[in-house]
């Protein structure tokens, strides 16, 4: 069988797809993005209550205003983007993009897709993933092998029922990780699944024993965790290999 999977290793941040090539990955808090639409809110109307008397003033107070609203609202800053990215410019990350057909229904795929904590029990680089609300959740990583585990917080960023899941790690993750699956309907009753995910270590990420994200095995393990999904969904069977069933 012809196997459609297309690995691209790149550099730079990491990237799952137009839909987060034009927004870099969550790197402001939750209590910094409260603070910056406190702040740019208070900003902005004071802007627009002083634009006739003090124009030049008013402007710029709305300009930051705005950068402020944008800033807690995406929970990206642009600024620390820059700065992180000079940081990180020789870090690599891993970008798995693949389409697969998957003989049942939307719905259903998607559905299932959409539990995140039942992932774990087919894809064997995945340890849990606990769901905090229907936001927010935590996942744990392992290395081929079992060769070392890494942790994050992760937060939905776009849904359309059915059709889209988007995601990416919040501010100060050990990782940078993002993903994003599309569902299409096929013909004779099945859905196209197209699976975008990144993974890209810290700066400085040799010595922290996270070498192994960038491993090759490491890669291999995503994709055929990839198929597992569509193999179960098709057969109802669940098939571990040795590392699942010891665990």
């Amino acid at each position: 069988m012809t196997h459609p999977n297309a690995l691209l290793n790149g550099h730079g941040r990491p990237s799952a797809g137009p839909l987060y090539d034009s927004s870099n990955i969550l790197n402001v808090s939750r209590p910094g993005r409260a603070a910056s639409i406190v702040i740019g809110s208070l900003l902005t109307s004071n802007a627009l209550g002083q634009m006739r008397k003090h124009p030049i003033g008013g402007l710029m107070k709305l300009a930051i205003g705005g950068y402020l609203l944008y800033r807690g609202l995406s929970g990206n800053c642009p600024i620390s983007a820059a700065i992180e990215e000079r940081k990180n410019r020789h870090t690599r990350a891993i970008n798995i993009r693949t389409k697969l057909l998957i003989a049942r229904p939307r719905e259903e795929v998607y559905a299932f897709w959409r539990q995140l904590g039942n992932l774990p029990l087919f894809m064997q680089h995945l340890v849990k993933v606990d769901e905090q609300d229907s936001i927010h959740s935590r996942w744990i990583a392992r290395g081929p092998g079992g060769i070392g585990t890494v942790e994050w917080e992760a937060e939905i960023m776009k849904e359309e029922p059915g059709r889209l899941l988007g995601w990416r790690s919040i501010a100060n993750s050990m990782i940078a990780t993002a993903g994003r699956l599309t569902f299409e309907d096929a013909a004779n009753g099945g859905t196209y699944v197209e699976v975008n995910i990144s993974y890209r270590p810290p700066a400085g990420y040799v010595g922290t024993g996270l070498a192994w994200l960038l491993n090759v095995a490491f890669e291999r393990m995503i994709e055929e965790d990839i198929y597992r999904v569509k193999e179960f969904l098709e057969s109802g069977e669940l098939i571990l290999d040795d590392d699942q069933e010891e665990s």
